[in-house]
């Protein structure tokens, strides 16, 4: 498990040029996102948002028969370098047709958010019912070395959005990691700050988001750091262990 942890963000040399090259902004539609306009990292410069899919409360479609299941992410999320239908959230949408679960899923992957952007945006973001809130944030606090505790903070209080702005909604956490060059304590304590996130708001933590595919050249992009196609199916089969269950557990429209 160590050797792996440590194996995770490989190749990122230039992490210091892409934290400075970070910018705030706006993504087009009037929600604050952070941005940058290097390439690597999460920093790219596309962003994915929520869309706006007519719909009804508890998270249900205007029809009342599809569930809306949001998931508010980074460029990972967003699948910066991809075509659409092979960013992950695409490929869960597929699984959860095959399924036969009547579920909606939104792609609001924002390229270059940080945890505290991602707080910013999530109001906008949950103009719209939602069944259920999945949460990948805080891959570009580790890219830049934000404070873990700051991490921890805007993770909790995220979750506090949500359940304010939505209290019909289920919420889940996904586990990001730091990268390793910035040291072991520094990657122990970013690990943690989602763990203790966990704890403190009763949210059930999801694996890491890039497990198996994190550091495995043939599974990433030239940047070494966004999934490829073949990744991205990594990504979205690790995903709907936790989703497939979370999804058949929640009401009926």
């Amino acid at each position: 498990m160590r050797v792996q942890k440590e194996r995770m963000w490989l190749g990122i040399a230039g992490l210091a040029l892409l934290a400075a090259c970070g910018s705030t902004g706006t993504n087009g539609n009037g929600s604050p996102s952070d941005s940058a306009s290097g390439a690597g990292g999460p920093e790219g410069a596309s962003a994915v948002t929520a869309e706006n899919t007519p719909a009804a409360g508890n998270g249900t479609a205007a029809g009342g028969s599809t569930r809306r299941v949001v998931v508010l992410g980074t460029s990972l999320t967003a699948g910066l370098g991809l075509d659409p239908d092979d960013a992950y959230p695409a490929l869960l949408q597929a699984k959860a047709d095959s399924a036969g679960l009547p579920v909606t899923i939104v792609n609001a992957g924002l390229s270059g958010e940080t945890s505290a952007g991602a707080l910013r945006r999530a109001a906008w973001v949950l103009e719209q019912p939602a069944a259920l809130v999945i949460l990948e944030v805080g891959a570009n606090d580790g890219l830049r070395g934000v404070d873990p505790d700051s991490t921890y903070a805007n993770l909790v209080q995220l979750v506090e959005t949500v359940r304010a702005q939505r209290p019909e909604a289920g919420i889940a956490l996904v586990q990001m990691e730091a990268p390793s060059n910035l040291g072991r304590a520094y990657t122990r304590r970013f690990h943690e700050a989602y763990v203790r996130a966990s704890k403190a708001t009763a949210v059930p933590l999801w694996p890491f988001l890039l497990d198996g595919v994190a550091g495995v050249a043939r599974l990433n992009q030239a940047d070494g750091i966004h999934p490829n196609p073949q990744g991205s199916r990594r990504v979205a089969a690790t995903m709907w262990t936790s989703m497939e269950p979370a999804l058949r557990a929640l009401p009926s429209p």
